[in-house]
């Protein structure tokens, strides 16, 4: 059995600070669980630096980093707080290399949970980041994944959103795309929604369905491969883009670009619409295998009647 998400992550920040002059920012670093056991055991002498519990304050710190070019990893225990964290992080990490000609490349661990969080900590939030310039925007879940994610950004001089998932962290596998010549229907799942697909792909195989699933890493450039093109045309009833962050961020936002480039309806399934409670009865969770199968067969029907 190879590594998992959890072990790459803390080699990769090892190899960060000990051999490439990094930094890595963030709150609770050292505290059990709090950021998934996805760290090794280095402290403020080998560049891990615990900032305040001031969310609004941290970016900045973080920021002054990135423009001194130690490009920062930025550890944020909570998607939810990212709504504290993304003005510094928008308005000058993000912007800075295309108003002063200035690079401040940043990596932002952004790391997502979902049930009983409550309406602050809660689920992903990349469709925050989606529409801003100067942010790219990845969604590993995977070992070899979040080595590219990684190395793509070691190579880059922008910032970078990793859209993590504690979910995904004891996974050691490897998510491979299956294109069918002639799908029934085409799911394209993102984030931690791609565990779910896969698990509702097999099944609504077993009951007679050809379904295709491509995986979607990069969020932020769009990327509709030609192949991909090619699965959701030669479909018969279309495909259904999959996200743990709202319906309306992300999920949408692809799916009007990929009915754009195809001739085919692209259907939504994420978060609903509503701030999610600590109660079990008032979570806001992503689509779960059993929902994902039954809005398949809705779609089938639906389009078969007609």
């Amino acid at each position: 059995m190879g590594k998992s998400v959890r072990e790459t992550i803390k080699d990769i920040t090892y190899s960060h600070l000990k051999e490439k002059d990094g930094l890595c920012f963030g709150q609770c670093l050292t505290a059990v669980g709090w950021v998934g056991g996805t760290l090794p055991e280095l402290y403020e002498d080998d560049g891990m630096i615990e900032v305040t519990t001031a969310d609004v304050a941290n970016g900045g710190f973080v920021v002054g980093a990135g423009l001194s070019g130690r490009k920062p990893i930025y550890v944020v225990r909570y998607q939810g707080f990212q709504w504290y964290n993304a003005p510094m992080i928008v308005n000058y990490a993000s912007k800075s290399k295309e108003i002063w000609d200035i690079p401040c490349p940043v990596f932002v661990r952004s790391i997502a949970m979902e049930g009983g969080m409550g309406p602050v900590a809660g689920s992903s939030h990349h469709s925050l980041f989606q529409r801003m310039p100067g942010t790219k925007i990845l969604s590993p879940m995977t070992p070899k994944e979040y080595e590219y994610a990684y190395n793509e950004f070691m190579n880059d001089d922008e910032v970078y959103y990793i859209s993590e998932h504690r979910r995904s962290y004891d996974n050691t596998e490897e998510f491979e795309n299956i294109l069918h010549d002639e799908s029934d229907i085409v799911l394209f799942p993102i984030s931690i929604t791609r565990f779910d697909a896969e698990e509702a792909r097999k099944e609504l195989e077993k009951q007679g369905l050809k379904v295709s699933i491509i995986h979607q890493l990069w969020i932020k450039p769009f990327i509709f491969k030609e192949e991909w093109k090619r699965c959701l045309n030669n479909s018969k009833y279309g495909g259904i883009v999959l996200d743990d962050d709202y319906e309306q961020g992300v999920a949408s936002s692809v799916a009007h670009r990929m009915m754009i480039d195809s001739n085919k309806k692209v259907y939504t399934m994420g978060l609903e619409h509503r701030t999610a409670g600590f109660h079990p009865d008032r979570d806001n969770l992503p689509p779960s295998p059993k929902q994902i199968i039954n809005k398949v067969k809705e779609i089938t029907c639906l389009i078969g009647n007609l």
